[in-house]
């Protein structure tokens, strides 16, 4: 994951109140046009970002719930 994609997703972090998330609400438009293997790497890609506390405020919650991992943010 580009460090572009990162500040973005950061941006979008920002903005969203706390609670739990699918990685695809929160990179937003153009998801659905990607590749399914381009998700699943950015999917994964996030996942380890977030495990290494690179989005502070965000975790992993373990689980999986329509259609994919789901975060929290808890502030």
């Amino acid at each position: 994951m580009d460090t572009a994609l990162q500040t973005r997703l950061e941006a979008a972090l920002k903005k969203r109140a706390p609670g739990a998330f699918h990685f695809s609400e929160l990179y937003g438009e153009g998801w659905q046009r990607l590749y399914i293997g381009d998700r699943v790497k950015l999917g994964n890609a996030f996942l380890r970002l977030v495990r290494q506390g690179r989005f502070p405020g965000v975790e992993d919650t373990g689980t999986k719930k329509g259609g994919g991992r789901l975060y929290r943010k808890t502030g």
